[in-house]
């Protein structure tokens, strides 16, 4: 790839980037004039961002886009929902362990549904544009590790903006969640698996346990349970997202991620030198 073709790629990137978070905005103003409810909102802005990219793709690009493939949608996206329940659910265990959490009772299954859709929308959207735009580009034009650093960086660098972030916030949120998200990109080269787990995480995170998500705070969850303690340990008003113990525990998982990245990339180069000796 030349030079000249890197810039071109990155400016595509940049316009395909911008393009999507103004069409997205554009089309919440009429859904906000006609007060859609805020989960059938969300969904359809979701639904609308998968449409735009893969016009984007189509139309820009001039190529299939393969990272949506409908046959991995299920499966991939399932595996992702699991795992994002599973690491929050150790995370909020690893607490209750050092004292930091404990339940104090249940607040119904009424708002579980919804909030599983809520995140999903959201989830769709972020994906779409930080995964499909963001990290698919610079792997292709710097390789996966340079992409997946820079996606992460850009990732935690955008909540800082939210409600009672900090620094360590911002780090964390890098560290757990960019990092973690890209390498479950760069495992399948679907956006489905890194969707699923971003909405899975979430959902346990606000649905399921009732905790802030990423600064937002939530009405009630499944569990209705309290966090205490230093703000290293529990997250403080940005929520688990932000303690040290969900940092840890996303780290262990990319581990798992890069460690079959690793593979993946290596499988050529050892494919070719045994042709080679074979020859």
């Amino acid at each position: 790839m030349t030079t000249k073709t890197r810039f071109v790629r990155l400016g595509l990137m940049l316009l395909g980037m911008v393009t999507f978070v103004v069409f997205l905005q554009l089309v919440q103003l009429p859904m906000h004039l006609a007060h859609v409810p805020n989960v059938a909102g969300v969904l359809v802005i979701g639904a609308l961002g998968l449409g735009f990219y893969v016009g984007w793709v189509r139309l820009v690009e001039r190529r299939r886009p393969n990272e949506l493939a409908l046959s991995a949608a299920l499966p991939q996206g399932a595996l992702g929902v699991a795992i994002g329940l599973l690491l929050f659910a150790v995370t909020m265990a690893l607490l209750a362990g050092t004292g930091a959490y404990a339940i104090r009772g249940f607040g119904g299954w009424s708002g579980v549904a919804a909030g599983f859709a809520t995140m999903l929308g959201g989830a769709v959207v972020e994906e779409v544009l930080f995964r499909g735009f963001l990290f698919r580009t610079i792997r292709d034009v710097g390789g996966t590790w340079i992409a997946v650093a820079v996606s992460a960086v850009v990732f935690g660098a955008l909540h800082a903006f939210n409600p009672g972030a900090s620094v360590v916030s911002t780090l964390a949120i890098a560290l757990e969640a960019g990092v973690l998200l890209a390498l479950s990109y760069a495992t399948t080269d679907r956006l489905w698996l890194p969707i699923g787990l971003h909405a899975g995480w979430n959902f346990a995170e606000g649905a399921i346990f009732g905790t802030a998500v990423s600064g937002h705070t939530m009405s009630q969850g499944l569990v209705r349970g309290e966090l205490h303690g230093p703000a290293a340990l529990t997250g403080g008003s940005f929520g688990p997202e932000a303690s040290f113990v969900a940092v840890l525990v996303c780290l262990a998982a990319s581990a798992v991620f890069a460690f079959v990245v690793i593979r993946r990339e290596r499988a050529p180069i050892a494919l070719l030198l045994v042709e080679t000796a074979e020859a």
